[in-house]
């Protein structure tokens, strides 16, 4: 172990805990959005280090008063961690990047390290590895706790021969709700209106969402669509709409600032994706009280039920999805139904204080104290 972070580790019961959080990142995302949350929610203990993402995300989180440290390579990681005033107790390792460089800081200074694994997207070779190297290293000694936001996410972990000990479910959670109105956003269309909210990937299956939207858009003349987010796959969404003559009512306006105004101006929630953790766009449509659609993938049935909070198709069943969307829009009562129910469940189970709370004793047990 070094000497000097040696020594600011064996007093680690004399001040608050510090963690610094290694992230490498493509945007602000449902992991960035946990991530800032459940810095701000614990003021002055957290930093992060960028291992890599656009300059508009570091600026998101400096501006909501998060320290945060650019590190262009694991060299500038390691200058950083030295440094006088970095004082890292803990590290915390996000997606593959995060823990592989957490992983080599931890061997390299001795300082105990955790993994946050918000999900894994398997579908190319080179995905397929990091998946499978995430697994491996989180075997390894060095990797004290494995923090899963999703029931499905453990399982993974278990089945590839991570102990038990060191598995720990906590699915995301939000503050609570602000008690500003927000107005119905000028460019919604004052008429029946079904989205998505997410990355414009595959994995999310914004092309899925589409074919679907088209379907329904055809059967009900006056239903209109959008998906908020960019991604990828933008263009190619955008030739599919235009194909089907749909363009002045299925809508890209891409990301947007006032996401809770947006919320509120959906009928339906559409989650129409792949594979999932427990999607913090989920979260906020519950609490928005927003009726939610959705495939029944990652930890999506971990905090839905079927009929009691939310409708769930199998993964994939499009034309069923299709159906229970449909189904929403054509009754009102039975919106107010679900949405009432999953409000409460939002704010006994995914509620962010009690979330930190989970959090801080897991930081603690990592490193002893």
């Amino acid at each position: 172990m070094d000497p000097v972070l040696g020594q600011r580790l064996s007093t680690r019961g004399k001040s608050p805990l510090r963690v610094a959080h290694l992230l490498s990142s493509g945007g602000f995302y449902g992991l960035e959005r946990m991530l800032l949350e459940h810095c701000l929610h614990a003021p002055g203990q957290h930093r992060v280090l960028l291992l890599n993402g656009p300059e508009e995300l570091a600026e998101r989180f400096r501006k909501a008063g998060v320290e945060l440290t650019r590190c262009a390579n694991l060299g500038s990681l390691w200058q950083t961690l030295q440094q006088p005033d970095a004082e890292p107790v803990l590290l915390n390792g996000h997606g593959f990047k995060g823990l592989l460089y957490g992983w080599l800081s931890a061997m390299r200074f001795g300082l105990p390290l955790v993994t946050t694994q918000h999900g894994f997207t398997p579908r190319s070779h080179k995905q397929r590895l990091y998946t499978w190297l995430s697994l491996q290293l989180c075997r390894t000694p060095q990797v004290r706790a494995v923090a899963c936001v999703a029931g499905s996410i453990a399982r993974l972990h278990s089945q590839a021969g991570v102990r038990a000990d060191k598995l720990h479910v906590i699915p995301n959670g939000l503050p609570s709700a602000p008690e500003a109105q927000h107005e119905r956003p000028a460019a919604a269309p004052a008429a029946p209106l079904i989205g998505f909210v997410g990355r414009l990937s595959a994995e999310k299956g914004p092309d899925l969402f589409v074919k679907l939207a088209i379907e329904l858009c055809r059967r009900q003349p006056e239903l209109h669509a959008v998906l908020l987010g960019e991604g990828p796959q933008r263009g190619e969404l955008q030739e599919c709409i235009d194909a089907a003559g749909l363009h002045e009512r299925i809508g890209l306006p891409g990301y947007q600032e006032d996401m809770p105004a947006w919320l509120r101006a959906l009928d339906v929630l559409v989650i129409s994706s792949r594979t999932e953790g427990t999607p913090m766009v989920l979260l906020e449509a519950m609490q928005a009280g927003v009726a939610v659609a959705a495939f029944a993938v990652g930890g999506i049935p971990d905090v839905l039920s079927h009929e009691v909070s939310g409708l769930l198709s199998p993964p994939g069943e499009l034309a069923e999805l299709a159906a229970q969307v449909e189904c929403l829009l054509l009754s009102q009562e039975l919106r107010r139904t679900l949405t009432t129910q999953a409000r409460l469940t939002q704010l006994s189970h995914y509620h962010l204080p009690a979330q930190a709370e989970r959090w801080r004793q897991l930081y603690r047990n990592a490193v002893g104290g």
